[in-house]
């Protein structure tokens, strides 16, 4: 049976520490599924989901293991729709593994097939997140270190 994994986010950017999670995930899973959890009603992004869907489908473009979707419903009954048996989710630190390890809780009880792995990111990523990146991007500051792209202004 083939592993196939949800690494789910909002990935408002997709970033470097992102790319290091997915990479060493498919050394474990067959696929991997990033999963864009999006609410139009919200409207609450700083890069447009399709903008960011595409930049990242461009990046893997030769990676077929690897897919990019959109959704907007519980994490749980996504990943049952697409035969997803496992989340793949980065710890950045103990303040990551305390919110993950109940999202983890909740996702069990929704769906339990459903298997949550978390990866400690690579510390030379551990301190990019996607919050301090846009707030860089926002000011004029150079991102191109922590993404694995480049963005267009």
């Amino acid at each position: 049976m083939e592993k196939i994994a949800l690494f789910p986010g909002s990935f408002d950017p997709f970033t470097k520490g992102h790319e290091d999670i997915l990479l060493r995930g498919l050394k474990i899973f067959d696929q991997i599924i990033i999963a864009i959890g999006y609410n139009t009603a919200k409207h609450k992004r700083y890069f447009d989901v399709d903008t960011m869907v595409a930049y990242i489908e461009k990046t893997y473009k030769d990676k077929p293991e690897i897919s990019v979707k959109i959704y907007n419903e519980l994490t749980a009954e996504f990943a049952k729709k697409h035969n997803a048996n496992y989340l793949l989710r980065g710890l950045r630190n103990t303040t990551d593994f305390e919110y993950e390890n109940s999202i983890a809780e909740l996702n069990k009880n929704q769906n339990p097939e459903l298997e949550t792995v978390f990866l400690i990111t690579t510390p030379i990523y551990a301190h990019i997140s996607s919050s301090i990146i846009r707030e860089v991007h926002r000011y004029g500051g150079d991102v191109t270190d922590y993404l694995p792209y480049s963005i267009k202004e």
